[in-house]
């Protein structure tokens, strides 16, 4: 918790991650978008554009949320419908760097950890939802801040964050080595990353929240009428995946002291 001093600057704060958040989801979700579209140019080419008209989207058309709400959700140029997947990812990318700051308000260096680790994440999962596809460069990405986490959580140590590298990852190996398919190559890097990034215990916290996420995600796929079940469905596993590991990278440790509370007598 910060000092008497700070409290009072905590909303300040994860205001100000919410609107950097919300910037760079936008520019996240471009990137996906682009990998996602063969032909596309590179996300560092070209100007944002409609995608209906191609008309070369100007400064105030590009203001996360407010430009979707303010134009009611269509085109300036063309009047075409804007998907509402632009302002929701930008509302999750505000809210998930908001989080970051409210679990660890001024403590610069373990937002230096997971405020990149976020943002990787929430890249593999636009990336994933579009494609179901990890690409291995988004992988090497989450290296960075999972090598750093030996600095600024220390009270996890190596060990801990060896075993969590293989303590999910290499029960996906086996499983989809015994029943091919069952998960994707990148969901196993993805979890290997992860593991190590948080330790063993909050690594299988972390699964567990993704399990929970996942059936929900299916449940609701399946409710709406969005998918049917059957041989050969499927749904991406790596958006829920990083949802889970994030939530466990700021809560996890509070989470697996809950749980293992229920076993002291």
């Amino acid at each position: 918790m910060p000092s008497s001093d700070l409290a009072p600057l905590v909303p300040l704060g994860a205001a100000y991650c919410f609107v950097l958040g919300a910037c760079l989801a936008s520019f996240l979700q471009v990137v996906a978008q682009r990998a996602a579209v063969p032909g596309s140019p590179p996300f560092y080419k070209g100007r944002s554009h409609c995608d209906a008209c191609g008309h070369a989207l100007g400064a105030a058309e590009l203001v996360p949320l407010f430009s979707w709400l303010l134009l009611r959700g269509r085109c300036r140029h063309c009047g075409a419908r804007v998907p509402a997947s632009y302002p929701l990812a930008e509302l999750c990318g505000g809210l998930g760097a908001a989080l970051c700051f409210a679990a660890f308000p001024f403590k610069w260096g373990r937002l230096a950890v997971a405020l990149p680790a976020f943002f990787v994440l929430f890249l593999i999962a636009l990336q994933d939802a579009y494609t179901m596809e990890i690409p291995d460069l988004y992988s090497l990405l989450l290296c960075l801040p999972a090598l750093a986490a030996l600095w600024a959580f220390p009270e996890t140590g190596l060990a801990a964050r060896l075993i969590g590298a293989v303590c999910v990852s290499l029960p996906l190996l086996l499983i989809t080595l015994a029943v091919p398919g069952a998960f994707g190559g990148g969901d196993i890097q993805l979890m290997a990353v992860c593991g190590f990034l948080l330790g063993w215990k909050q690594c299988l916290a972390g699964f567990f929240l993704a399990l929970l996420i996942a059936g929900a995600q299916a449940v609701f796929l399946l409710a709406s009428g969005r998918a049917k079940a059957g041989q050969g469905a499927h749904m991406p596993f790596g958006p829920a995946l990083c949802a889970g590991c994030f939530l466990s990278l700021l809560w996890g440790g509070p989470l697996v002291a809950w749980y293992m509370g229920f076993f002291q007598f």
